[in-house]
């Protein structure tokens, strides 16, 4: 499968509620601290009931500027989740199916860093 393949498709629930659409997906890093020989994985996928098309990041922090570009594209992000890759039953006719007690997160990115 190409990833590119999800983005726009329904997504929905074990029993056939719908969520949104694929807007985006989420990877995550795997291995060393220091970069060498690090491996990329798919973590989950971002869904969104309004828009069609990716927030370009403004769903994952607080980003607030430029504001008016802000405002909208938050206002566009109000109601997205963040479906875990492990929570995805199947993907078949075009249509994302999540499994039975799959869970819907925030698609903010808190920091943890200093």
């Amino acid at each position: 499968m190409i990833l590119s393949d999800l983005m726009g498709s329904p997504v929905l629930t074990a029993d056939g509620e719908r969520v949104g659409q694929v807007v985006d997906a989420r990877l995550a890093l795997d291995g060393p601290p220091d970069g060498f020989m690090v491996t990329t994985r798919v973590y989950g996928l971002v869904v969104s009931p309004h828009a069609h098309r990716s927030f370009a990041g403004y769903e994952r922090t607080g980003v607030d500027a430029p504001t008016l570009i802000a405002r909208f594209l938050s206002w566009r992000a109000r109601g997205s989740v963040l479906v875990l890759w492990a929570d995805l039953a199947s993907f078949t006719d075009d249509v994302v199916r999540l499994r039975p007690g799959a869970r819907l997160y925030s698609p903010r990115l808190e920091h943890s860093g200093p």
